[in-house]
């Protein structure tokens, strides 16, 4: 299961069993599936299950993927980010674009990944990274590090992203904001880049950003927005939310 794939693009989930926050969260138990297989049949609602592939580097991972016929892939635990994983994916694959789905995101939305896949459809050659934002509603999110804020300029570009309350004026006040949003769409050859790194660049390694060794690196990356996903399981109190979120559908 574990072949090429010849597309225009690939739709890769990395995911770990060994996350420093909550370890076992990709087969974590919501509401009688693993929080993996929720964001895999949302995903397979956007796109073909061909098109679909997990990347991983543990067996427990590997045997859910089979059991649900799950296109995977091993990849080495020594990979410093999902980015990385994803771009170890991309070393082997013919497809141009690789479009980055956080696996533990339950409740994407397919509609937002379409909205995705038409921008790689349409764009130009100085885009190397299309990434996916939406509106922040509360100030507690605004000021949360655990949300990341983006700046984009006037085309849609990226300026910069953090975990702290960006922008704002000098009295730190919250009027408008944009969340970053775990949608991503690498070209090949900006994840060559990307992971010609052996260490984090300076300004990923302070805000614990992926996105900023792109910046860091001179790539040009496309901003596009969409509907908030929802609740990403990061921690086991994200869990008993989902658990309880799902109870109430």
């Amino acid at each position: 299961m574990s072949a090429r794939f010849p597309l225009p693009y690939l739709v890769v989930i990395p995911a770990r069993f060994a996350s420093s926050r909550f370890p076992g969260k990709a087969l974590a138990d919501l509401g009688g599936k693993s929080v993996l297989l929720r964001c895999v049949e949302q995903v397979r609602k956007a796109v073909s299950n061909e098109s679909i592939l997990v990347a991983t580097d543990d067996e427990r991972i590997v045997a859910e993927c089979e059991q649900h016929d799950v296109n995977w892939r091993l990849t080495s635990s020594s990979c410093l980010t999902g980015t990385d994983r994803v771009a170890e994916v991309a070393q082997q694959s013919d497809a141009a674009w690789f479009v980055n789905v956080q696996g533990d995101e339950p409740f994407l939305d397919p509609v937002g990944l379409r909205s995705l896949l038409t921008a790689v459809s349409h764009a130009d050659a100085s885009v190397g990274v299309i990434n996916a934002y939406s509106a922040i509603s509360t100030e507690t999110d605004f000021r949360s590090s655990t949300v990341p804020k983006v700046v984009v300029d006037q085309h849609s570009r990226l300026l910069y992203v953090s975990r702290g309350p960006i922008p704002t004026g000098k009295s730190l006040e919250f009027s408008s904001a944009k969340r970053q949003i775990g949608l991503y769409a690498f070209r090949k050859n900006a994840l060559e880049l990307f992971s010609g790194r052996t260490s984090k660049t300076p300004l990923e390694h302070i805000e614990d950003i992926e996105i900023l060794r792109f910046l860091e690196l001179g790539v040009s990356v496309k901003m596009i927005e969409v509907e908030s996903v929802g609740i990403a399981i990061d921690t086991p109190e994200d869990l008993a939310r989902a658990r309880q979120y799902l109870a109430n559908c």
